[in-house]
């Protein structure tokens, strides 16, 4: 399957399957532009937020007044309270919801492409909704899950919503981007436009499947198959691949990779080189700050995960763990529980989720849980049978228990 360019066959077909169902009585575009109407009305709870040309709205209505060439209206209100009409195929919503398989499938009968590459790949600086007063209960605790993360405060967005607000706290050194936070709320207030939230931590942890994230597309690169890998210059086959060799042939996957802010005026421009420059001379927090504005962009950015442990692994490693933990959990939940495929270091796609597998696992020996970091290397070894990330030379020791430090003055 190809789930990049645009979608995958299953869901054009998914797409087909729900426009059928929904234009099955009707007779001529007028009927179905009714009957998406109508669709709309049962099966999208409205308001509803979304984004026209990148700008947040509520959407509060959809119609159709019998214009064929206008179609389908939606009526949208901005932040500032005015309302404007817009045709239905220019509202973006939140990409796993009724409304955006709705909005997908009706553009697909408009003969427009379902998803628009603003949907694929949001921008850096996309606009965010802003939480208001009424989206929080001071009562009771909060849940929110952290996109950036500064020194004392925090990008997040509301658990289960789009809504966005900073959170103001002296407790953010075990919060990461994609950690849920539950806080017990002290006082919210508006500044400057912003909203903000102030208040104690009462607890954080790593739940992906919580975040309402999109899956990572899997692209089929064919089959991999052992007897055409190569093994070595000499015919001895060393003992962790002989049961990866036993397996047999298995289908070969390259992972998408999401980084929002490319340029595609400019090729030769990427975000996580520049952070890597600024970190080489010195400049960390710059650095930092443009990983985290990759992560508030889209947290399934692994890249931006894997070189914010990179940031902290030399002096910090229970603090690096929860960066690659997020970018492992992101591209697991990706996979599925039964992936069974290879992802080879060679299809360069899949290189940020093996860097966020391979530092997890030099934490974790790093910290003397040598039974998980075990787990993770043989995972990897699988993965990606060249190991171009060394975890061969390292798991015998991580086997035998040999603490870090022992290693490292060998």
């Amino acid at each position: 399957m190809n789930l990049r360019n645009p979608k995958g066959d299953k869901e054009l077909e998914a797409l087909d399957r729900m426009i059928e169902e929904i234009t099955v009585d009707a007779y001529g575009d007028d009927e179905k532009l009714w009957a998406f109407r109508q669709a709309f009305e049962d099966n999208v709870e409205l308001p509803a937020d979304g984004l026209v040309i990148g700008e947040p709205v509520s959407v509060i209505e959809v119609d159709y007044d019998g214009n064929e060439r206008r179609g389908l209206t939606a009526r949208c209100r901005r932040e500032d309270g005015s309302e404007h009409v817009v045709a239905v195929s220019e509202i973006v919503f939140s990409q796993s919801s009724a409304g955006a398989n709705h909005i997908a499938a009706y553009r697909k009968w408009l003969n427009l492409d379902p998803f628009p590459a603003e949907v694929r790949v949001p921008s850096r600086r996309r606009w965010q909704h802003k939480a208001t007063a009424d989206d929080l209960d001071l009562s009771k605790p909060v849940e929110l899950v952290a996109l950036s993360v500064k020194e004392r405060a925090a990008r997040c967005r509301l658990l289960g919503s789009d809504r966005v607000i900073t959170l103001r706290t002296s407790r953010l050194w075990e919060v990461v981007p994609g950690a849920i936070v539950t806080v017990k709320p002290r006082k919210q207030w508006r500044y400057a436009g912003h909203p903000y939230l102030s208040g104690e931590i009462q607890s954080t942890r790593i739940d992906v499947k919580a975040l309402d994230l999109v899956p990572l597309g899997l692209e089929d690169m064919s089959m991999w198959d052992p007897r055409e890998h190569y093994w070595g210059e000499d015919e001895s086959i060393e003992e962790w691949a002989k049961p990866i060799i036993a397996h047999g042939v298995r289908p070969m996957f390259e992972m998408e990779q999401v980084l929002p802010g490319q340029d595609p005026d400019d090729p030769f421009y990427d975000p996580i080189t520049q952070s890597n420059d600024l970190k080489d001379i010195g400049e960390r927090a710059e650095a930092a700050k443009i990983l985290m504005e990759l992560c508030q962009a889209d947290l399934r950015c692994l890249d931006a995960h894997s070189h914010l442990g990179n940031l902290v692994f030399d002096h910090s490693p229970q603090d690096a763990i929860r960066h690659y933990e997020v970018g492992l959990r992101i591209g697991e939940f990706s996979l599925g529980d039964d992936f069974t495929g290879v992802l080879p270091w060679g299809l360069i796609d899949n290189r940020p989720f093996l860097r966020c597998m391979h530092g997890f696992g030099l934490c974790l020996w790093r910290l003397g849980r040598f039974d998980e970091a075990e787990r993770v290397f043989d995972r990897m070894l699988w993965l990606n049978p060249s190991d171009n990330q060394g975890v061969r030379f390292l798991i015998d020791e991580v086997k035998a228990k040999t603490a870090w430090k022992n290693y490292e003055n060998e």
